[in-house]
Parts: structure tokens; sequence; C-alpha cells
């Protein structure tokens, strides 16, 4: 205080860390690989900054709030998407399927594999989405949804037809790959199948159907599970192009 009396100007907490002088894409990647570690409720400015090697008052300026850092974590995964997806059509396509068809397919599969890279964050791509309407959305994750529209379009489909298929073909695959994700085994130490799976656990007499499925369902299905829904869901929309 100047006088003794009057507050001196607030100090601005540095971002200069330990990696040097920080940007939103160096902590949006260090804030997903805190989150692939430890679990999206290790996740805090706090720790951040500490990762960082800065105050968390620094990282406000990259993330106004938590809710922001979260969507932000959700941009990460759909930057690295368009990352895949570029790497993927430099490489060119043999498939023999439409053109539109066979990027569908390319789409579904490289989500499939950023979700797999990352499963501690998978939720917030519905958790958030939930929460955050379509124009608020990060840009990277509505460069997806036109990417998607475009094809649909070019599939022939009109306006109903496009946003149709359009929710069916997300749903599908976020639901897939929340399924594909989903804890199955009790106890990763036990031998016996059936205590690994806490199957003892589970009513005979009222679960039959579910004990006798468990370990079916335990195998994940891989991306020919995805693919195999997915061309179902196609064929079934493309009757409706066709007329």
């Amino acid at each position: 205080m100047a006088n003794g009396s009057e507050p001196g100007p607030a100090r601005r907490a540095s971002d200069r860390g330990r990696y040097g002088r920080l940007n939103r894409e160096r902590v949006l990647a260090a804030a997903l690989d805190l989150v692939d570690r430890e679990g999206l409720s290790a996740l805090s400015m706090r720790r951040l900054g500490a990762e960082l090697g800065v105050e968390a008052m620094a990282l406000y300026r990259y993330a106004a709030s938590k809710d922001a850092l979260l969507d932000g974590l959700v941009e990460a995964l759909y930057l690295e998407l368009e990352e895949r997806l570029a790497v993927g059509a430099e490489a060119g396509s043999t498939d023999t399927a439409p053109a539109w068809r066979a990027e569908l397919h390319r789409i579904a599969r490289a989500t499939y594999d950023v979700c797999l890279a990352h499963p501690q964050a998978v939720p917030l791509l519905t958790t958030r989405m939930l929460a955050v309407p379509l124009a608020r959305r990060p840009l990277a994750v509505l460069k997806d949804h036109e990417r998607v529209i475009a094809l649909l379009r070019e599939a022939g489909l009109d306006d109903a037809g496009t946003a149709a298929v359009f929710r069916a073909f997300t749903a599908w695959l976020l639901g897939y790959v929340s399924v594909e994700l989903r804890p199955m085994v009790d106890n990763p130490d036990e031998q016996d199948p059936a205590f690994r799976l806490g199957l003892h656990r589970m009513p005979p007499q009222e679960l039959p159907g579910l004990r006798r499925a468990a370990p079916a369902l335990t195998e994940p299905g891989g991306p020919e599970g995805l693919t195999a829904g997915l061309d179902a869901l196609l064929d079934r929309f493309g009757e409706t192009a066709g007329r």
C-alpha cells in the first residue's frame, strides 16, 4: 500500500511454469494427461496448476471456470480426432463403398480410437453435450457435426432425413463406445471366471439370462462390432434416401 491505507494493484499470477509460458493448447494437453492418469475426479484448477508449475489463478485466462476447462477437454478430444482424420485422408482409402459411406466409417473408427486412447475423459462427450447448447460447443465439435451432415447431404438425404441419420449415427457411435468402456470385471485378480465377474453377487433366479450372458459381455465388440452396427443403421436409412 502506498500510504498505509490505499491498496495497490492486484498481483497478476504468472503463467510461466516449469515448461515455459503457458498457452491454451499446453493447458488442455496437461489437463487431458492428468485425467488420463487419474480420472476426472482428480482434475481441479489447483491440481492442474501444480502439474504445470503455476498458481491456479494463472489458468483462468485459458479456462474461465471448471466447466470451461471440462469443455476444453472435449475440444481437445475433437482436435485429436481432426488430426487422426487428416492423417487418414492423406493415406487414401481402398474402400469400395460410396465415398460418403466410407468416410462415415472412417469418422466412426477414428472417434472410437480417440475414445479408447482417453477412456477417463469419454463421459464428457455426453455429460458436457447435455449441458452445453449447440451454438456454444467448441468449434472442433461443431466442425465434426458439419462434416457428418455434409456427408449425409452428399448421400441424397433431405433435411429431415439428414437430421434423423445424424442423430442415429451420433447415438450409435457414442453409445457403442460407452458400452465398450463399461467396467465388467469385479475382481481382476481372481482366476475363477465366475468370481472374476462377480456372478455370485447376482441372484441366479432373478437374473438367469444376465448371468449366462456375462462372460460374452465382458469381451469387447471392437471396431468390427462398431462397423456392423453402423452398416445396419446406414442400410436402414439408405432405403429412405433411395426413395
